[in-house]
Protein backbone atom coordinates (compact mmCIF):
# COMPACT_ATOMS: atom_id res chain seq x y z
CA UNK A 1 0.00 0.00 0.00
CA UNK A 2 2.70 2.18 0.98
CA UNK A 3 4.55 1.69 -2.42
CA UNK A 4 0.87 2.78 -4.39
CA UNK A 5 0.60 5.94 -2.21
CA UNK A 6 4.18 6.42 -3.05
CA UNK A 7 4.08 5.95 -7.08
CA UNK A 8 0.73 8.47 -6.81
CA UNK A 9 2.50 11.28 -5.09
CA UNK A 10 5.52 10.72 -7.51
CA UNK A 11 2.71 10.79 -11.07
CA UNK A 12 0.77 14.35 -8.91
CA UNK A 13 4.51 16.05 -8.51
CA UNK A 14 5.84 14.85 -12.61
CA UNK A 15 2.47 15.92 -14.13
CA UNK A 16 2.48 19.09 -12.06
CA UNK A 17 6.20 19.99 -13.48
CA UNK A 18 4.73 19.13 -16.95
CA UNK A 19 2.02 21.39 -16.57
CA UNK A 20 3.96 23.92 -15.33
CA UNK A 21 6.48 23.33 -18.01
CA UNK A 22 3.51 23.48 -20.95
CA UNK A 23 2.64 26.85 -19.59
CA UNK A 24 6.39 28.80 -20.01
CA UNK A 25 6.75 26.32 -22.88
CA UNK A 26 3.68 26.13 -24.81
CA UNK A 27 3.37 29.90 -26.59
CA UNK A 28 6.87 28.62 -28.42
CA UNK A 29 4.84 25.93 -29.99
CA UNK A 30 2.08 27.77 -31.07
CA UNK A 31 -0.64 27.41 -28.00
CA UNK A 32 -2.02 30.72 -27.17
CA UNK A 33 -3.35 31.27 -23.70
CA UNK A 34 -4.84 35.22 -23.83
CA UNK A 35 -8.31 35.36 -23.80
CA UNK A 36 -10.11 36.77 -26.58
CA UNK A 37 -9.85 40.68 -26.88
CA UNK A 38 -13.18 41.88 -27.24
CA UNK A 39 -15.52 45.06 -26.24
CA UNK A 40 -18.53 44.00 -24.76
CA UNK A 41 -20.95 47.36 -24.19
CA UNK A 42 -24.17 46.59 -22.04
CA UNK A 43 -27.02 49.63 -21.79
CA UNK A 44 -26.76 50.55 -17.43
CA UNK A 45 -30.33 51.80 -16.14
CA UNK A 46 -29.66 54.42 -13.33
CA UNK A 47 -32.37 55.97 -11.09
CA UNK A 48 -35.13 53.30 -12.20
CA UNK A 49 -37.70 54.70 -9.85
Amino acid sequence: MGRIVKWLIYLVIIGALALIAYAYVGPFFGADFSPPQTEVRQPVTLDAD
